[in-house]
């Protein structure tokens, strides 16, 4: 069993997870921190905009979401020009995934959303469409259907097959939780059913064309692929955790990582293959690709593209670098610095603009990659990824550098920035009202295409949660990263049955107390130690000769981090600051005012709070 501790990210209310604390420990020249600091601004304020432009676009109470069946996410409001006004599974699942993530973050807000999108897509599984229906499976491929739960039956690019994909890792990802928290046999009678469904799906279908993310090309789709194999891989995992077995599973998953190889062309990831659309392949497919194949406990692993590797960075700077002479709002800036992101160069749906997700992506991958530098202590630069590295070093060479060498620290460094301006992109073109549309013109970078579009939102709250260091649970990469020698383009028949999730989820076990593990970034020198003070008796109520000692067993450069993990009564309220001790017993207390926790009630045994030393 596989037990996941939340995390509470503060920055205004501890209850949005969206408001994240910024960790900023690189030394920065004046105006690098007055950027930074408008950043840190931006993201506090968009935060809680972000979740909630999220929220509004889900049914049943969403405010913009009238008419919408409970559980059903609009790709946006919009109803003309274009009309977004349905409820697609690869959008909704992108969308449920962060807040899942969220949820065992922290946000206990979220889990009455989260049961209604389990008994949403229980029902969908079960509906016929043009697709087909659930008896052989080929339902499962339908893309969208309409806002009230019935079938669209208009032409369409279908079938897509990152649907069932994507829909089965949010679960996974719930079911885990569940089960750390003694939910185990709802996930056996209520969710597994819908995931199996899913599992089964891929492991019969992936090896047959699909339409892409964007819903254009019928081919093979990266996307699509690094999705299914991660699916199947964690599929297998929850199986064997609730007692259940997905043979399709076991043996498609090391045959999809296989296929996932015949992406890579040597320069960068090729995002459609087994077609003939004329375009370069050039498409930041791949860059969402890879954040959503990323495990924080993978190495830099170029089989499956993980953020840090080789082909990823490499990638990463092909994809970008393809929009610098496209949009004209890009003109000027030089590579290694941040643009915006469109879908491909050759683009031209609703004007082929720059897309908000699009660029956020590009920061998140960043993001990914250096958390993964950092935890396994080193980078190497290669003849692949070092035109990557050379944005930021002309003088790098081709090499492996320690965590602790000034190459290591200059590279890093330079690497936040960078994505930190993809996220700056995002501030500059982001209306006053914080609303995040599809797309922003590629000339003077106003809002453009469908509004308040829920795929933008959830991409804001995944870049700026990775930026802060708060990673999703590994999805099992380390045991599932080995290419068989021989590539079989098999499949496996898989059965279906119509859920059942009919009914409220049965309520988890409550705790009465729960491990709160504070965690504060400062940059600290030998001999200096951080301790945690508060009101209450467990922190020394305000005696620092009594606060509690954080370790720096973890602390890093890119992240310097204190931490400590106290046991406290749910419910309880309190007010608490990290306090500087020196080594000649001197103490002083971090500024700013007084921060403040209620300890959560519910299911959560552990939570996590993130901050940043004032």
């Amino acid at each position: 069993m596989l037990s996941l501790p939340l995390f509470i990210h503060f920055a205004a209310a501890a209850n949005l997870i969206a408001q994240i604390p910024l960790v900023d420990s690189f030394p920065f020249d004046h105006n690098e921190e007055r950027a930074t600091a408008s950043l840190a601004n931006f993201i506090a304020s968009e935060g809680p905009i972000a979740l909630q432009g999220v929220l509004s676009n889900i049914g049943s109470g969403g405010a913009l979401a009238p008419g919408v069946k409970s559980g059903l996410v609009v790709a946006s409001p919009s109803k003309a020009n274009p009309d977004y006004f349905y409820t697609w599974t690869r959008d909704s699942a992108l969308t449920y995934k962060a807040l899942v993530d969220a949820f065992i973050a922290g946000n206990s807000s979220l889990q009455l959303e989260i049961e209604n999108y389990i008994y949403a897509q229980a029902q969908l599984q079960a509906v016929s469409n043009p697709s087909g229906d659930l008896s052989n499976g080929a339902g499962l491929g339908e893309p969208k259907f309409e806002v009230d739960g019935t079938a669209f039956t208009g032409a369409w690019g279908r079938p897509q097959r990152d649907s069932s994909a994507l829909r089965a890792t949010t679960l996974i990802a719930y079911s885990r939780w569940l089960i750390a928290n003694g939910g185990t046999s709802t996930v056996t009678s209520t969710i597994w059913p819908i995931i199996s469904n899913d599992l089964n799906y891929v492991a019969q279908y992936w090896n047959q064309t699909t339409f892409d993310l964007w819903e254009e090309t019928d081919g093979s789709s990266f996307f699509t692929t690094v999705v299914q194999h991660r699916a199947l891989v964690e599929g297998n995992t929850l199986a064997g955790q609730i007692g259940q077995t997905c043979n399709g599973c076991i043996l498609q998953a090391p045959q999809i990582l296989c296929f996932l190889q015949s992406y890579w062309n040597g320069q960068y990831v090729l995002a459609n293959i087994n077609e003939d659309n004329g375009r370069s392949s050039k498409d930041v497919n791949t860059i969402l690709g890879s954040i959503h194949t990323f495990d924080p406990s993978a190495a830099c692993d170029d089989s499956t593209f993980q953020p840090c590797s080789e082909r990823a960075l490499a990638n990463h700077k092909v994809t970008t670098d393809s929009f610098r002479s496209v949009f004209a709002i890009n003109s000027g800036i030089a590579e290694g610095s941040a643009v915006a992101v469109g879908r491909y160069p050759e683009d031209i749906y609703q004007g082929g603009n720059p897309w908000y997700l699009a660029t956020l992506a590009a920061a998140e991958q960043l993001y990914d990659a250096l958390y993964q530098w950092n935890k396994t202590g080193s980078l190497s630069v290669t003849a692949i990824n070092q035109a990557f590295f050379k944005d930021f070093l002309p003088s790098v060479a081709i090499g492996t550098f320690a965590s602790s060498s000034p190459t290591f620290t200059t590279l890093t460094t330079a690497i936040k920035t960078y994505a930190d301006g993809y996220v700056g992109i995002i501030e500059t073109y982001t209306p006053s009202n914080g609303s995040l549309a599809e797309q922003f013109s590629r000339s003077n970078g106003s809002p453009l295409s469908a509004v308040d579009l829920t795929w933008s939102y959830a991409s804001f709250l995944t870049a700026v949660a990775r930026r802060s260091g708060q990673m999703p649970a590994s999805w099992g990469e380390p045991i599932a990263n080995t290419v068989p020698s021989t590539c079989s383009a098999t499949s496996a028949q898989g059965t279906y049955s119509t859920p059942t999730a009919t009914a409220p989820l049965p309520p988890c076990t409550t705790v009465s107390s729960v491990a709160i593990t504070f965690n504060v970034a400062e940059n600290t020198t030998f001999g200096e130690t951080i301790l945690l003070a508060g009101s209450i008796s467990q922190l020394g109520s305000w005696n620092t000769a009594n606060a509690v000692s954080l370790s720096a067993t973890d602390y890093q450069i890119e992240y310097p981090r204190w931490f400590v993990t106290v046991s406290l009564p749910a419910g309880t309220t309190f007010q608490y600051k990290f306090v500087k001790e020196e080594s000649s017993g001197s103490s002083t207390y971090e500024d700013g005012p007084n921060r403040s926790f209620t300890v959560p009630t519910g299911c959560a045994a552990a939570v996590e709070v993130h901050d940043v030393w004032q």
